[in-house]
């Protein structure tokens, strides 16, 4: 580490008292600022993607809610609007793409399953613009099952000898000659699951020097006291009688350790050894989730020891770093403390069970609304089968654990359950062998100070609505183009215009408010240069995380399984098509970015003219065609000043600039319906035009104008337009007894289920003709970072004849 780091890291501790433990740590003091300021300026977002089901038939369509929280406290945000969200195979490619509007209270979307995505494990995840900044590890990412049924599904071939990945982790992080450690070792399968193993440590004359056995997910530890000079082995074996062998990780001659105990009276011991001769100082240095928990000295010799009230740390997972006298971290630990208030769901069916076609009344209510906190719920509802091996996702795992640990964490609800022996030692083992994943002391230490000049991020946070980057460069050399006025639109209604000026590295950028669905758009530049070469980068990040996915599991044996769900899923298709595809529009400002013009022309109401010059000279007051070295140009007049602007207006029609006036001339006038005038100077972006002249065809589609061939029009996908979830209602007496199968196997979604102030909310909804057993889960977030999730169940039966 530099030595400048030491410094700091030395100076932030002596700037508060020696000790800091069992107490609120004072707002002004050194690391408290320090940590503040580092995480104001590298805000943390979290995204955790709620699905309706994680096993999937392709011809299904996927519902997911979009939680969006600070990555510190878990509260909401209000900073990104626009979430990316995408399914990736086996190769790391995209399959499915879309981008999501957010708001405080989260995002929602669909995404329909094509019959050409071929059945395997696939990767969902998410993110916003700004967590493009950082690791793809950070982004929101879950393994989903889709089985397509008219492939085959193409199984791997179940080897013999089945391929263990072990992995060894000493406390702390190293192994050091002649002091004792604790070692917690992982045994997992190629699908990533835990394998129950016995293991021994034996030495290089093969004397066996420790026993173990594997706890839970085939995670254990074993201690030892590694010699410098002796050749240590590990050997594992699992039920089947095969075993895998390792050797210890590398044992250094000289270091330090670190050992973590729960001690009575709700204590942590956090024992530090060391070879080191002439050691004087070691420092503990703990946070929750960025936000410093404990900041200590103590001189050590041979070995100190701390005591750390668990009052002291915050909810969820604590990163301990010892450090020695010159600054340098050489221990780390984490340490997980269950959070104590979660978010309390109850959910309450009316009845334990139900016939086909009959009403559901689902109740659900959250304990914290007596404190007025109002809780925001998703609920899914669907059949439950053995076709899914997992869960669609438990939001309070996920915010208090998955989202700060590395690596792939099997049953992450499991660590969630009320405290017990055998929680309690599963949860420090996956502790001992899962790294935290979102902070590094280097950036702490070398954020800026407030009011120096921080580094540029490439990526902003999308506040006002999407936002679309490219550049301008020579298309013969590749130089980029600054300083170039530069104009996006796209043609419909309502009428929108965004202008950007590149800058020095040739880069624009255009802010789309109230972008929707798949548009057409049209970038160019004004004049139109040929050497111009303009490119729309793709919004999409191109880094990966090192998530590996798991080979597809499911059995040939589940074939039945397979086919009632595929039928039921071609009948809903057939009888239902029409009704279950319906989309919900935004509310958007229908108006022009103008506003209300200076003068509106419909031209219905005038008699036609077959040229456009003599309805522009006959009716259209504000507009002045003139003709200058046999081209013809529009002005408008300067209001209120009765002159004439000097230059050109600008001219659009449905909202794409035109500058060939000729072309304009030539177009035919019946097919404009409006023509708006702005009569005085109007400012957009970094660009001031003598007035607007804004043509509008009858369908918004530009009827056909030849637009100039050196510009850029391409396809692009705006924010997703949300798709309803049809709810068919069975509430009349001949309803029920209709012909029209009902074959859903999803019975409910609802992204945005509110509890009133008393904390209750209630889902209506009616059963389909599929009986079996149906869960309800439910995942929830209050205003105040409160997170839950619950689950239960109930039947559907065959109606009575």
């Amino acid at each position: 580490m530099p030595v400048f780091i030491s410094r700091v890291f030395f100076t932030l501790l002596f700037l508060v008292p020696v000790l800091l433990r069992g107490q609120s740590m004072p707002s002004g003091s050194g690391p408290v600022q320090s940590f503040e300021q580092y995480r104001q300026q590298t805000l943390q977002e979290k995204l955790f993607v709620h699905t309706d089901q994680a096993f999937y038939l392709t011809g299904e369509t996927m519902w997911f809610k979009v939680y969006y929280v600070d990555g510190s406290r878990h509260q909401p945000l209000d900073v990104s609007t626009v979430t990316y969200v995408e399914l990736l195979d086996k190769e790391k490619k995209a399959v499915l793409q879309t981008k999501v509007a957010l708001n405080p209270d989260g995002g929602n979307g669909s995404l329909f399953l094509p019959s050409s995505l071929n059945s395997g494990n696939y990767l969902l995840r998410a993110y916003t613009s700004w967590m493009k900044n950082f690791s793809a590890n950070f982004f929101f990412e879950k393994t989903l099952t889709i089985v397509n049924p008219f492939k085959p599904l193409g199984l791997p071939l179940l080897r013999e000898v089945p391929e263990y990945d072990v992995q060894l982790f000493p406390e702390g992080g190293n192994l050091v000659q002649g002091l004792a450690s604790k070692v917690a070792f992982k045994v997992a399968d190629a699908s990533g699951r835990g394998v129950t193993v016995r293991g021994w440590l034996l030495s290089g004359q093969n004397d066996t020097l420790a026993r173990f056995t594997s706890h839970k997910f085939g995670i254990g530890t074993f201690s030892v006291t590694p010699s410098e000079k002796v050749p240590y082995r590990i050997v594992f074996r699992d039920g089947q009688g095969r075993t895998v062998t390792r050797p210890l990780p590398t044992i250094y001659p000289q270091g330090y350790t670190m050992r973590l105990e729960e001690s009575t009276g709700d204590k942590l011991t956090i024992t530090v050894n060391t070879n080191l001769e002439g050691s004087s100082l070691v420092s503990l240095f703990a946070h929750t989730r960025n936000e410093i928990k404990v900041a200590e000295v103590r001189p050590i010799q041979r070995e100190t020891t701390f005591s750390i009230d668990k009052k002291t740390l915050g909810d969820g997972i604590s990163h301990f770093t010892v450090f020695d006298a010159q600054g340098k971290p050489v221990c780390e630990r984490l340490f997980f403390k269950r959070p104590a208030q979660p978010l309390a769901i109850a959910l309450k069916p009316d009845q334990p069970s139900y016939a086909s076609r009959t009403k559901v009344t689902l109740d659900a209510s959250v304990a914290t609304a007596a404190q007025g906190r109002q809780a925001n719920l998703s609920m899914a509802v669907y059949r439950l089968d053995s076709l899914a091996e997992t869960a669609s996702g438990n939001l309070l795992s996920y915010l208090w654990m998955t989202s700060d640990l590395q690596g792939h964490i099997e049953s992450p609800d499991y660590y969630l359950q009320p405290g017990n022996e055998g929680v309690a030692l599963a949860t420090d083992n996956l502790m001992l062998t899962h790294g935290w994943r979102r902070f590094r002391w280097e950036d702490v230490l070398n954020s800026p100070a407030p009011g120096k000049k921080q580094s540029k991020r490439p990526f902003t946070p999308e506040h006002n609505g999407l936002l679309i980057h490219g550049t301008i460069s020579d298309s013969l050399t590749g130089r980029p183009i600054p300083n170039i006025v530069t104009y996006l639109s796209s043609a419909g209604k309502p009428v929108r215009l965004y202008v950007s000026r590149s800058d020095s590295s040739g880069r624009i950028r255009f802010e789309m408010q109230d972008f929707y669905g798949a548009r057409n758009i049209v970038v160019q530049t004004n004049p139109q240069d040929s050497l111009y070469k303009i490119t729309i980068a793709n919004p999409f990040s191109s880094t990966f995380s090192t998530t590996r996915l798991p080979a597809l599991s499911v059995s040939e044996s589940k074939t039945s399984q397979l086919l009632n769900r595929s039928v039921a899923m071609q009948v809903q298709a057939t009888y239902w098509g029409d009704r279950v595809i319906q989309y919900q529009y935004p509310a958007v400002d229908s108006s022009a970015f103008y506003g209300k013009p200076g003068e509106s022309y419909l031209l219905d109401v005038y008699t036609r003219f077959p040229r456009m010059e003599e309805v522009l000279r006959e009716y259209i007051l504000g507009v002045m065609p003139r003709k200058k070295q046999g081209h013809f140009r529009l002005y408008v007049p300067n209001e209120p000043y009765r002159t004439i602007f000097e230059d050109p207006s600008l001219v659009m029609l449905d909202g794409v600039p035109l500058f060939n006036m000729d072309k304009v001339i030539e177009f035919s006038p019946l097919k404009i319906k409006q023509i708006d005038v702005i009569t005085n100077q109007f400012f957009i972006g970094p660009a001031l035009f003598p007035g607007v002249i804004s043509f509008m065809t009858y369908k918004g589609d530009l009827a056909g104008f030849p637009l100039d061939p050196r510009l850029l029009k391409l396809d692009y996908d705006g924010l997703q337009l949300q798709r309803e979830f049809y709810l068919p209602r069975y509430d009349t007496p001949r309803q029920p007894t209709s012909r029209l199968p009902d074959g859903r196997t999803l019975l409910y979604w609802n992204p945005n289920l509110k509890t009133d102030a008393q904390g209750k909310g209630r889902a209506e909804f009616y059963t389909s003709d599929q009986i079996g057993t149906y869960v309800v889960e439910v995942n929830g977030l209050t205003a105040d970072g409160k997170a839950g999730s619950q689950h239960t169940l109930f039947e559907v039966k065959n109606s009575p004849k």
